[in-house]
């Protein structure tokens, strides 16, 4: 991976600056994407934009900024800001006359065109400290997590965008990844996320690459292997055709009488995973979610749903219940042990301890009193992991 290091002057950045909102935010005669499109959008307050204009003004260093080469199909060379995404906004914006500040004790703010010449001078000619990577996706990945400690971090996702760009990634983000987008109006009703934060982009990508059965190492990234083997696509088109899937299946097993609010949250892309290859009657599916969702004693609602997906296997009951337990009963379990872990025969606090199915949930195990034991971490953590 090559990272190189370069002084550029804010009038050179300034050059071919305009700001489209949501659609990007460009600079550096339109080499620069400031603020990529439909990257969310970080808002510094006043005072912090007005501490970045006084620190040029007194030639005083800014922290380092990154940014990270891009690929063009027209080859130009390219670059994302990947931080110091505020403080460029914060001197562009200067630029553009579009805030003032007070200098020096003067009661009268002034905007940039109130400036001298001599202070015009000074914030034309500071030149920002700027890292620049190039290198495999993995390679700035990695790097981008390591210098992703400044200011507001990025997320996962929106890391994984600065490695892999490309045409197949503007199309996804066009589809994903704007207020009002057509993945948000689609599937509102039942996949939550913030679009532009990326949030729907993920889950999608996570829910077919594990659909798809790509292949990684144990603890890999599933999401970065499948964009990786995309981002020289020409479009995200088989993505949007699996996200249309899912919601048509969805809308598909649950008519408009079966649809509940609770609903919406769900882990529908595994749900499709493992269900959608059965054959439902939506007309039965809409009676029992009727008659699940007025049952009183059903205390998970939101389990209603997979349960009637899954109502083949002898343990989906255990859907329609709480996994947890409560307070009350863990210190009357914790009491009736007297602190004594029923495993190692040691006394601990009952902070120490943690609440257990005696017959694991996954096995109908139900979340009542009856079933519950109280167990050190340790052999809570042992038994974890053999069943």
């Amino acid at each position: 991976m090559n990272i190189e290091q370069k002084h550029i002057k804010v009038k050179d950045i300034f050059k071919g600056f305009k700001d489209s909102g949501e659609d990007g935010v460009v600079g550096y005669n339109g080499q620069l994407d400031i603020r990529p499109p439909y990257q969310r959008e970080f808002v510094y307050e006043d005072v912090l934009k007005k501490s970045v204009i006084r620190t040029v003004l007194k030639g005083f260093p800014l922290n380092i900024m990154y940014w990270v080469k891009t690929i063009e199909k027209d080859g130009k060379e390219r670059y994302e800001v990947l931080d110091g995404q505020q403080r460029t906004l914060s001197l562009m914006e200067f630029l553009q006359n579009n805030f003032s500040i007070n200098i020096d004790g003067e009661k009268l703010p002034q905007n940039y065109s109130g400036l001298s010449k001599e202070q015009k001078e000074k914030i034309d000619d500071y030149e920002l400290l700027i890292y620049i990577c190039d290198g495999k996706e993995d390679e700035k990945l990695e790097w981008f997590r390591t210098v992703n400690i400044a200011g507001e971090e990025l997320t996962d996702q929106e890391l994984r965008n600065s490695a892999y760009t490309g045409e197949w990634l503007y199309d996804a983000k066009k589809k994903f990844s704007k207020t009002g987008c057509v993945a948000s109006k689609m599937g509102d009703k039942y996949i939550s996320g913030v679009a532009i934060r990326q949030e729907i982009l993920e889950k999608t990508i996570k829910g077919i690459a594990l659909y798809q059965g790509v292949k990684c190492e144990k603890g890999d990234d599933i999401i970065s292997h499948y964009m990786a083997n995309h981002r020289n696509d020409k479009d995200a088109e088989e993505l949007w055709q699996y996200y249309q899937d899912v919601i048509h299946w969805i809308e598909k097993v649950f008519n408009e009488k079966a649809y509940k609010k609770e609903m919406k949250g769900l882990d529908w892309f595994e749900l499709y995973r493992k269900f959608s290859k059965n054959t439902y009657n939506a007309n039965d599916v809409e009676v029992v979610v009727n008659a699940l969702m007025a049952d009183e004693e059903v205390e998970n609602k939101k389990g209603i749903f997979e349960y009637v997906l899954d109502k083949d296997n002898p343990f989906a009951e255990q859907k329609l219940y709480k996994r947890e337990f409560s307070a009350q009963d863990k210190r009357i379990a914790y009491e009736n042990q007297k602190g004594i872990c029923p495993i190692c025969k040691k006394h601990f606090k009952i902070e120490e301890m943690e609440a257990d199915h005696i017959k694991p949930y996954s096995q109908g195990g139900p979340t009542k009193l009856e079933n519950l034991q109280m167990l050190c971490r340790d052999c809570n953590r042992q038994k974890s992991d053999k069943n």
